[in-house]
């Protein structure tokens, strides 16, 4: 068998591979971001992020590319026994209670859906309780949960001050993957969230993927029949 048949076999192959194969998902949290902005807190420090502040006073996206479930939680300040403005921030932000409760942003949950894959997200958690959850979802497979246990250096004690329960967290998809949908949620008053920050994912659909390996293997079988016929 010559180099050009085993090279025609080998690209076959991996195309056989990438459509069996299911990896697992490597969706990590990590902790960082600015130092405290005026007024603002914390932000995202990801190149090429894009932000959805909720200064306007509303759940809306100015970049256009995710759309919010609940808008009823935009609040500003602090309203004790309801939500805790995050530390170092005086701006409006997004808090989430549970679903029936009667104050603002009693929804229980807030989905956020992204009209495009994104491989990056971001907030400024505030007042880190065990009780706040995120949920990373691609094509409506639940890829990860995380919870306020899972902040670095967190002690999820809910803490208005707290540098360690009041902190910006980035959540990455591994190499080659995306998100699409991300729910916030809590079982407890409350979830406080602001700067909202996600990248655009440049990850080539699988269909592409598998066309170009196709065309790669009928390709190298082509040219092994020309030298054939050549000899």
């Amino acid at each position: 068998m010559s180099i050009l048949q085993k090279f025609s076999l080998v690209l076959a192959g991996t195309a056989v591979v990438f459509i069996s194969a299911n990896p697992a998902s490597a969706v990590s949290l990590t902790k960082g971001g600015s130092a405290p902005v005026a007024g603002e807190g914390s932000k995202s420090t990801i190149p090429g992020a894009l932000v959805v502040d909720f200064n306007s006073g509303t759940a809306t996206d100015p970049n256009g590319f995710v759309t919010y479930s609940a808008t009823n939680g935009i609040v500003q300040g602090s309203q004790s026994g309801e939500y805790a403005t995050p530390f170092g921030d005086t701006s409006k932000y997004l808090t989430i209670s549970p679903a029936g409760d009667n104050v603002a942003g009693g929804t229980g949950s807030v989905t956020l859906t992204f009209a495009k894959a994104i491989d990056y997200f971001g907030l400024y958690w505030g007042s880190v309780d065990t009780y706040n959850f995120v949920d990373v979802y691609s094509k409506g497979t639940l890829l990860k949960t995380f919870s306020g246990s899972d902040v670095p250096g967190a002690q999820a004690t809910g803490s208005w001050t707290s540098n360690a329960d009041n902190v910006f967290v980035n959540i990455l998809a591994g190499s080659g993957e995306s998100f699409d949908k991300i729910v916030l949620r809590s079982n407890g008053r409350a979830f406080e969230t602001d700067n909202h920050t996600y990248r655009l994912a440049d990850v080539p659909e699988p269909t592409s993927m598998l066309a170009l390996l196709a065309f790669g293997a009928l390709s190298a079988g082509s040219l092994t029949k020309r030298k054939s016929k050549m000899v």
